[in-house]
C-alpha cells in the first residue's frame, strides 16, 4: 500500500512538471513580444558570478501606484498594462490590481509580483553561460513573451537598438 502511495505521488509530480513544461513552451511559441527598459542597477552587483540582477524603468510607477492604495501596501501582485510600439517596447498606460478582462486595443497586460517592497516581473536576473558576461553589458531592454493571462517570460536581453544580445537559441 505504502508503495502504491509512493509510486502515485511520483506519477502526480511528474504529471504537474510536465504540465508546467508544457505550460512555458506555448507562452514562448505563441506569446506576443514585449521590450522592457532596463533601470540601472548598483553595478556592484549588475554581474555576480553567471548571472546579471535587472531591474526595470517602471518599477518606480509600479510604487508609485502601491503607495496610492488604500491603505498603502508594500506587497501584492497586479498587472502592468503596456502598449508596445512600432518597435515592440512597452510603454506603461497603467497598473491595474485586478487581471484586466478587457484590454485596449493594442495593449498587452503583464503580471507582476511585489514581495517585501522588491518589484519582479518575469526574471529580476539573468543567467547566462560561464565566461559569456561580455556579451551582455550593453543589454537595454529585457525581452519577453507574454501570453493572453499575463503570464510572461524573459527570453533574452537587447542592447539599445535592440538587437538580441548573446548566445539564446529562443526565437
Amino acid at each position: 500500500m505504502r508503495k502504491a502511495a509512493i509510486v502515485v505521488l511520483g506519477v502526480a509530480l511528474l504529471a504537474g512538471v510536465n504540465l508546467a513544461v508544457v505550460d512555458k513552451e506555448k507562452v514562448l511559441r505563441e506569446g506576443e513580444l514585449v521590450l522592457l527598459e532596463l533601470a540601472p542597477v548598483d553595478p556592484r552587483s549588475l554581474m555576480q558570478g553567471d548571472y546579471m540582477a535587472l531591474a526595470y524603468a517602471v518599477e518606480p510607477e509600479v510604487r508609485q501606484a502601491l503607495s496610492r492604495r488604500d491603505p498603502p501596501d508594500q506587497d501584492g501582485d497586479g498587472y502592468l498594462v503596456m502598449k508596445p510600439d512600432e518597435q515592440r517596447v512597452g510603454r506603461l498606460q497603467q497598473v491595474v490590481f485586478q487581471r484586466p478582462h478587457a484590454l485596449p486595443p493594442g495593449t498587452v497586460a503583464m503580471r507582476f509580483r511585489v514581495r517585501r517592497g522588491n518589484i519582479g516581473l518575469a526574471g529580476n536576473s539573468f543567467f547566462f553561460e560561464e565566461g559569456t558576461a561580455g556579451l551582455y553589458e550593453s543589454a537595454r531592454y529585457g525581452e519577453f513573451r507574454v501570453d493572453a493571462k499575463g503570464e510572461l517570460l524573459l527570453t533574452g536581453l537587447r542592447d539599445e537598438q535592440r538587437h538580441r544580445l548573446g548566445l539564446s537559441t529562443v526565437p
